[in-house]
């Protein structure tokens, strides 16, 4: 099977997701959540990347990752592979987990991390699960907006974007995510260049040419065409 574009370099910020195989549950209990969660700390010890950002819901999740390597189809594949075993052992199941392999979208920090931070922890809400973003257990805005660290998340950039010295981050992000409840944002992710860059234009340019002399033709002829 073709493989999707994937651009890896030390100190990219991704946007990652996946989704159950049929859209089907890939969360079902707490313990599920949290054995997630277990593996992407395997996964920062072995290959030393930060997450700043995740909302698991029951079907799909959303990451945000910044890598020191260019690794991120090891963090991922490891990640995932660790899941469906555990998955599949618990159920009793064998086969495939998620719909296909990750997507993961290259994102331009200073345009869009705090936005699309936002954007993923209102996730829930949208979804009609609940009516305010900390009201969710599975994501990392409860982290953002109290001082209790939670291990596996990464708070300084993000809070040092809203805040410049990162001390009153914990009310001004708030008060950025808060003031887009009951409002139809524009989903951030709209405006992906390629299928696989979110960003400005000197951010692109600068990206494709890091792409130049890369043979691209074994990769999926959709991705080719963008």
């Amino acid at each position: 099977m073709a493989r999707p574009l994937r651009i890896e370099y030390g100190g990219a910020f991704y946007h990652v997701t996946d989704r159950g195989n049929e859209r089907r549950e890939i969360f079902q209990t707490k313990k599920d959540y949290e054995r997630f969660k277990r593996y992407v700390i395997g996964a920062q010890d072995r290959y030393d990347f930060l997450l700043h950002g995740y909302v698991l819901m029951t079907n799909h999740y959303h990451l945000i990752i910044e890598t020191s390597k260019a690794n991120l189809n090891r963090i991922m594949h490891y990640i995932n592979g660790s899941y469906t075993t555990y998955f599949n052992r618990r159920q009793g199941r064998n086969g495939h987990l998620f719909q296909g392999r990750y997507k993961a979208i290259l994102v331009d920090v200073d345009r869009y991390l705090l936005e699309l931070s936002r954007y993923l922890h209102l996730n829930p809400v949208r979804a009609g699960l609940v009516k305010r973003p900390e009201e969710y257990p599975y994501s990392s805005y409860r982290s953002y907006i109290t001082r209790e660290k939670e291990e596996i998340v990464h708070r300084d950039r993000i809070w040092g974007m809203i805040s410049g010295d990162g001390r009153n981050g914990v009310q001004r992000y708030r008060r950025f995510v808060e003031e887009a409840l009951g409002r139809d944002l524009e989903s951030p992710l709209k405006r992906v260049y390629g299928g696989v860059i979110l960003g400005g234009g000197k951010f692109i340019r600068d990206v494709l040419r890091r792409m130049e002399g890369r043979d691209v033709r074994r990769q999926d002829i959709s991705y080719r065409r963008q």
